[in-house]
């Protein structure tokens, strides 16, 4: 089982979207500061998750989905809601 999840910067107009099979200590080390590619935009709040009950390649193309421009619009969208 694995997650894609989607994190808004609170500082700054960026959206990250990545894949774990540990949803709650992924973004725990997002907000630590223990991701390089992340750490100038944090803090962050998750806006979205979802669990793929497959295997790492059905995961993996599900991640692309979010992180391309159709994906990321949707992104945009649910974080502008709240």
């Amino acid at each position: 089982m694995f997650y894609i999840y989607a994190l808004s910067s609170l500082n700054r107009n960026y959206i990250y979207v990545g894949m774990t099979i540990d949803l709650d200590a992924r973004v725990k080390r997002h907000n630590e500061g223990r991701e390089k590619t992340t750490r100038a935009y944090m803090p962050f709040e998750l806006i979205f998750s979802e669990i793929i009950d497959g295997d790492r390649v059905e995961a993996r193309k599900r991640e692309k989905y979010w992180k391309s421009g159709i994906g990321k619009e949707k992104l945009r969208k649910i974080r502008d809601k709240k």
